[in-house]
């Protein structure tokens, strides 16, 4: 089955031809447009300029990664949750190449498409029940996965999302957008210890998350304290709360629940140290249950992994008719 994947959710435009079957996924044309240095500028996403320039780039990507290519077999695109003036853009080209092409289209919720991003890699299957912490600028959820397409939501972050919060203080240490890697890059030569920085929530039975709290912590003590140890340790320090929180929280879910599979998703995967302490724990306290992880390029938003979350969809035949798909920037994933 070819699928064309279609993802502008945030400030990626990205389209793609996936060739699926159950032989794995395999990209035969990918191409995303990246407005980070239009952004940078400003600190963070500004959504009608990122609206703007997905209208500007969705269909010259298209036209590009259809050269030479088989005619897709079914359309896949992200219809939410992320920034309006983005879905609409997205939501608009499949809708008009699905009339265009009486192709089938499948509406895809962006945090499903992140979690299917580990089967990109080759060798790399989720076995269920499968447990999924994605964790973004946007989002920081835990997700009972029972089978593709069955979900429930364990917990989610009450207030900001774990990389929103690294960019938020990062944004306060003057570093570039998006902050979330240069925090950890500071971090790889700073003491963890330095700062005793907040873990929110962590003592709580749910599986909720919290970290507004963390980055006023973050805020108050460079307004008291900035100059008294070194950025890379105030960087080291503050890494290691926001994935002392995360690892804490999902790790109990997987005690408590065994899945076959732990899948770590989302931008903030893409964090050496989160990676290598779930590495640790899992290998060591739950042989029995496969860890997974994307490859570094498919951390970020992607049109691969929507058109690997809309394969299963399709597989299941729910597909959305042409004039009735919408932009849900609110669409929760168990709804």
């Amino acid at each position: 089955m070819i699928i064309l994947g279609i993802e502008s959710s945030c400030d990626d435009t990205s389209v793609c031809l996936l060739d699926c079957s159950d032989k794995g996924f395999f990209v035969l044309s990918e191409k995303t447009a990246s407005q980070i240095e239009v952004h940078k500028k400003y600190g963070g996403v500004v959504p009608e300029i990122a609206g703007r320039l997905h209208a500007e780039k969705i269909v010259p990507l298209i036209e590009e990664i259809l050269i030479d290519q088989p005619r897709p077999d079914v359309i896949a695109v992200t219809a939410g949750p992320g920034l309006i003036t983005g879905l609409i853009v997205g939501t608009e080209a499949a809708r008009a190449l699905s009339y265009a092409w009486n192709i089938p289209l499948v509406a895809v919720n962006h945090l499903e498409g992140h979690m299917y991003s580990v089967e990109l890699s080759v060798n790399q299957k989720i076995e269920y029940p499968a447990i999924a912490l994605v964790a973004s600028g946007g989002h920081t959820e835990i997700t009972l996965i029972k089978k593709p397409g069955e979900y429930e939501l364990l917990g989610h972050t009450k207030d900001d999302a774990a990389g929103e919060c690294f960019d938020k203080v990062a944004k306060l240490l003057n570093l570039p957008y998006p902050g979330g890697p240069q925090i950890s890059k500071l971090a790889e030569t700073g003491k963890i210890d330095a700062i005793d920085f907040p873990r929110p929530m962590m003592k709580d039975t749910n599986y909720d998350f919290s970290f507004s709290g963390l980055k006023t912590s973050a805020l108050y003590w460079l307004q008291k304290n900035k100059g008294t140890v070194s950025e890379n340790d105030f960087c080291a320090s503050f890494e290691q709360a926001i994935v002392d929180v995360l690892v804490h929280k999902t790790i109990k879910a997987v005690k408590e629940i065994n899945p076959k599979t732990l899948i770590l998703a989302g931008g903030v995967s893409a964090n050496k140290k989160l990676r290598e302490t779930f590495t640790k724990i899992i290998s060591q306290e739950y042989p029995e249950t496969k860890f997974l992880f994307p490859e570094l390029k498919n951390c970020m938003d992607n049109a691969a992994m929507i058109a690997v979350a809309g394969y299963y969809q399709a597989q299941k035949g729910n597909f959305t008719d042409w004039d009735k798909i919408k932009a849900d920037p609110n669409w929760h994933l168990t709804n």
